[in-house]
């Protein structure tokens, strides 16, 4: 089987400019980028289809010879309903954006900034770290740093009633 050099070039521009775009700020970009990337994976589906043939409708006794794999087909109609499906979420999520702030570049949270300095904080207290001991002077089983937690939350290894 041959494959179709200058389609395969297309397919790996749409599909790197696509990614390229999913990754900017701004949800118009991130929009035109899953365009693109959906119509690089139709692209390539197609590829890998091979040449084209006949129609794949066979007749009882009937010559199968170069005919048409309709199993890309499918999987191209298929990611054209998922693109469609994704593009008018985004076209959605893009419109309410604009609405709300006049702008639809994507900004930081600042709740989750609040949390990730947070967690930092916790991680600088060496309080839960892997082999501290605890108050009745024993050492605690090895576990994981917990980030993220709600302020309201028991500390693991104490009262319930204890809060941070």
């Amino acid at each position: 089987m041959t494959v179709n050099l200058t389609l395969v070039l297309v397919a790996a521009a749409l599909l790197g400019c696509g990614v390229y775009l999913v990754l900017e700020r701004s949800l118009s970009r991130v929009l035109i980028g899953i365009v693109m990337i959906g119509n690089g994976v139709s692209l390539c589906f197609m590829v890998a289809g091979g040449p084209a043939g006949r129609a794949p409708i066979v007749t009882k006794g009937g010559d199968t010879s170069g005919l048409t794999d309709p199993l890309p087909q499918a999987m191209v109609l298929t990611a054209i309903v998922i693109s469609l499906g994704t593009v008018a979420f985004m076209l959605a999520l893009a419109n309410r954006s604009r609405q709300l702030d006049r702008d639809d570049d994507v900004t930081d949270d600042p709740e989750d900034r609040r949390i990730t300095s947070k967690a930092a904080a916790d991680d600088l207290s060496g309080s839960d770290h892997v082999g501290a001991d605890d108050e009745s002077g024993e050492s605690a089983p090895a576990r994981l740093p917990r980030r993220g937690t709600h302020p309201g939350a028991a500390r693991a290894g104490r009262d319930a009633g204890e809060v941070r």
